[in-house]
Order: structure tokens, then sequence, then C-alpha cells
């Protein structure tokens, strides 16, 4: 009994051994592709190692002369080789079959967001430089560039999908500036030399005022500032000056050096203002705000606006 169970676990073994030897020495029908590789005439682990080798190639992508790399590795993918393998043993002469494969899909958004950080411009905004005696100096924009993540996220899931190797170019979507020379609306520019406010829109000169600037003691600030602050009806405070020591807030109403309405500007403590001294105005005897005369202080509150930019010269 004992040499009969062993003659049958040898049978067992010799039989277990040579089950791969016959598959190996199978081949697979011709012309047939998986995952668009031929595989037609190989046995199994020579197609295995095809189907690998296929699919390890790592996904191009260029842009402007560049060219980056990622393999499916990357992407955490993996692929069903012996399903695919078994289903091409079976196949018919010149038949097209799929390899399954699965991704990480948080993998490829990762990667899609490291392509944008790198390749996106963001827009510029058209800007106030500065200005000359014909009017505000305004830097144009720009138009910004975006990877678009749904298009670029979608393609390279494809690519895995369907083993297609052949180079993605880097999808880019234009992003729009918020602001061009052609929106801005009301520009203020004072020249303290002349005294004089002009208002544009844009670069159309809309209309001009004679104003008080500051005195060589307290110039008024140059530059370019916008409009950061606006009151109707203004109290006004005593600022922390040697000037103003000992001064009382003065409310609303007759005789406020603030007059009707204030536009501060974002130069600290400085600001556009009605004044009931209208004798000073032409001349430099303010404490570095800018003095108009009180009914054109309330229509240039009624024409500005909070960030509108105003040029100092």
């Amino acid at each position: 009994m004992l040499r009969t169970a062993g003659a049958l676990l040898i049978a067992a073994g010799v039989a277990a051994a040579a089950a791969p030897a016959a598959e190996q020495s199978y081949a697979i029908a011709p012309n047939v592709l998986v995952f668009g590789t031929p595989v037609g005439g190989l046995s199994v682990q020579p197609a295995r190692s095809q189907l690998e080798r296929a699919f390890a190639r790592p996904l191009e992508i260029v842009y402007r002369g560049d060219t980056m790399l990622v393999t499916p590795r990357e992407l955490r993918a993996k692929a069903e080789f012996d399903v695919a393998v078994r289903a091409a043993l079976t196949a018919t002469p010149g038949s097209r079959i799929a390899l399954p494969v699965g991704f990480s899909r948080p993998a490829v958004v990762r990667y899609v967001n490291e392509l944008a950080r790198s390749f996106d411009r963001r827009p510029v905004d058209a800007r106030v430089l500065g200005a000359t005696a014909t009017g505000p100096s305004i830097a144009d924009a720009r138009v910004g560039l975006a990877v678009d993540r749904v298009a670029m996220t979608s393609a390279i899931q494809q690519r895995l999908r369907t083993g297609s190797r052949k180079p993605l170019v880097l999808t880019m979507r234009s992003v729009l500036p918020a602001r061009t020379a052609r929106d801005f609306g009301p520009i203020v520019v004072i020249d303290r030399a002349a005294n004089s406010l002009r208002l544009y829109s844009g670069r159309r000169l809309v209309r001009t005022f004679g104003v008080a600037t500051g005195t060589a003691t307290y110039p008024t600030p140059s530059g370019v500032f916008e409009i950061v602050s606006m009151q109707q009806d203004p109290w006004w405070l005593p600022p922390a000056s040697d000037w103003a020591r000992g001064l009382k807030p003065v409310p609303p109403g007759p005789g406020n050096p603030l007059g009707t309405r204030w536009m501060g500007i974002s130069s600290p403590g400085v600001g556009i203002h009605g004044t009931p001294d209208a004798a000073s105005i032409g001349y430099s005897r303010s404490h570095g705000c800018i003095r108009m005369r009180i009914p054109e202080a309330e229509w240039l509150f009624g024409n500005v606006e909070v960030g509108a930019p105003v040029v100092i010269l």
C-alpha cells in the first residue's frame, strides 16, 4: 500500500510540472494585439513580459519645448496581465484584446495639480503707473494661462486605459484679467505745482478744478494712490501732529475744516475734501490734504468711487 501511494504522489507531481510546460508551449494565434501590443505567436510568459514592458512605458507630456515624463507606477496604475494573456490564448487570429487597467484617480489629479503649479501664469490687471500733462499712464493688462485640469486628468486616464504613449500636449486655457485699460472709470490726477485736480474717465479728461495743496512744511505726498474711504458730512478729528495739538474735534456743519465731503486716499491721513476757506484754493496752504471748493468737492464725491486711482504729481 505504501508503494502504491508513493507512485500516485510521483505521478501527480509529474502532471503538475507538465501543466505549466504545456501552457508555456501553447502559442497565441497570429496577429493578436493586447493593449495595442503584438503578442501573436508568443507563449504565456513571453507574452506577459511583452505586456509588462508596454504598460510600464512612461506617458510623455509636452508643452512649448518642455517634455515631462510620468510613469504608470507614479500614478499608482496596475494591470491584470494574466487576465489579458488568458484571453489572448483563446482568441482568434487578428483579435484586439483590452488589458484591464486600474489606477488611482487622486494620484492623477495630484500630478495634474503639479503641472498646474509649474505652468500656470496669473493674469495681470491693467494698472495706473502715473500721469503726464496729457493724462494717466496706464500699463496694459496681460492674459494669464492655466492648465485645463479637467481635460488633462481625462486625457491621462485615457492614455493609461488604452496604452497609447503618443506625446500628450499640455492643454492650457486663457485666464482673462479682471481689469483692462478700457475698464478704468474715474482717475484723479493732482498737480501740486499747478494746484490743479483733473478728473479723467480712463484716458478721457472730464473736468479740471483748482485746489489747495500742502505747504513746504507739510507737503502733499506724491505717487500713485487710491481712494480708500468716502464720507458725507464728516467730523474733523485732530491728527496726531504738532500743528493740531490742543485742537478739538469739529462736528459736521458750517466751518468744518473738511467741508461736507471727505475722500481719503491710501496715504495715511491724507484726503481730498471741501474747505470753507475758498481763498486758499490755488495755493499751497494745507497740512498735506487736497482742498477743494465745497460745491466742487460735492460734485467730485458723486463722480468717483472707492478704489479709484489717485495720481499726485
